[in-house]
């Protein structure tokens, strides 16, 4: 039998099953783009400003091949980064990173930098919420990880410890932040929870 959208079925004597499976996971989201699309619902809803921190760029050579399209042919970045985003919630300041893996079993802690983790440190002794956004994509999983979770993993690594965050280590220490239409990621769920 054919349906009118083309899809196959065959009966198997009590129901019908489709030959055709529709595939809703990962329509091509990435976990920056749903963090920014929260981002803009949490001002939109006025409860926090959270912002994607800019690379900081110095441009060395321009192109101007056309007075309206000018093309950056050589540029330095200024300085290491820091953080993914910054902002503020409930008169809390937040920073964190975010990191998204095609590994299975863990989350390697090369993705990490040692300015990141310096900038870290930092922001924690005044009293910031700090924590990483990472992103099991082989699972469409997103979890909200604390940052003295990290830095204790980070340490180990340099004492003969793992050089990884192990996925089951990952999923005991950290929260997961199920998938929602309007805030995607919605991280705010968590430092309500556990923090406020």
């Amino acid at each position: 039998m054919q349906y009118p959208n083309g899809t196959k079925s065959s009966f198997n004597g009590r129901k019908q099953v489709s030959s055709k499976q529709t595939i809703y996971s990962n329509r091509g989201m990435t976990l920056e783009e749903d963090i920014n699309e929260t981002n803009q619902y949490y001002m939109q809803q006025s409860i926090a400003v959270i912002h994607k921190k800019p690379t900081p760029v110095q441009i060395v050579q321009v192109d101007y091949p056309k007075r309206s399209a000018a093309v950056i042919k050589e540029a330095y970045f200024k300085q290491p980064s820091t953080t993914d985003y910054n902002g503020v919630y409930n008169g809390k300041y937040i920073d964190f990173e975010a990191k998204e893996t095609r590994n299975k079993n863990s989350f390697p802690l090369n993705n990490i930098h040692q300015h990141q983790i310096d900038h870290i440190k930092q922001v924690m002794k005044q009293g910031a919420i700090c924590f990483l956004l990472i992103r099991f994509s082989m699972y469409q999983e997103t979890y909200f990880y604390p940052a003295n979770q990290l830095l204790k993993h980070w340490g180990n690594q340099f004492l003969g410890g793992r050089k990884s965050i192990k996925y089951d280590t990952l999923k005991e220490e950290g929260y997961i932040i199920p998938i929602q239409y309007q805030a995607r990621v919605d991280y705010l769920s968590i430092i309500d929870k556990y923090y406020m």
